[in-house]
């Protein structure tokens, strides 16, 4: 199951650092606005990652807040893209927000099981 959820979040990430650096018109567009579709985009990589590499979280985190300031300088280079600051932060915020859902979601299902143990 890990090697399924880790292609995922490496698919996903493939396709948010595409629509990032693709041409505009390729991009997905919703109702959300732009501040709405980047925490979702990024909420998901977040969970996407934290559920695939849960024996380094944190690490992980880390390394996903570095790449997401690396995507948003790299649209310096793209044509027709703007690096900003606001959408560093909130991308990074939203990851984050992700990857402290997961761990909070694996934290409760310890104790769950802990306490199923503890009452046999």
């Amino acid at each position: 199951m890990t090697i399924i959820l880790r292609i995922f979040a490496w698919l996903l990430a493939a396709a948010v650092t595409f629509a990032t650096l693709g041409p505009a018109r390729l991009r997905p567009h919703s109702d959300l606005g732009q501040n709405g579709e980047h925490a979702f985009a990024f909420i998901l990589i977040g969970l996407a990652f934290g559920l695939a590499y849960t024996q380094s979280r944190l690490r992980t985190s880390m390394i996903t807040v570095i790449l997401i300031g690396i995507l948003e300088l790299l649209q310096f280079l793209a044509p027709g893209r703007h690096a900003r600051l606001d959408d560093f932060i909130v991308d990074a915020l939203t990851a984050c927000v992700g990857f402290a859902i997961v761990a909070a979601l694996d934290w409760a299902m310890q104790r769950l099981r802990a306490f199923r143990t503890s009452a046999s």
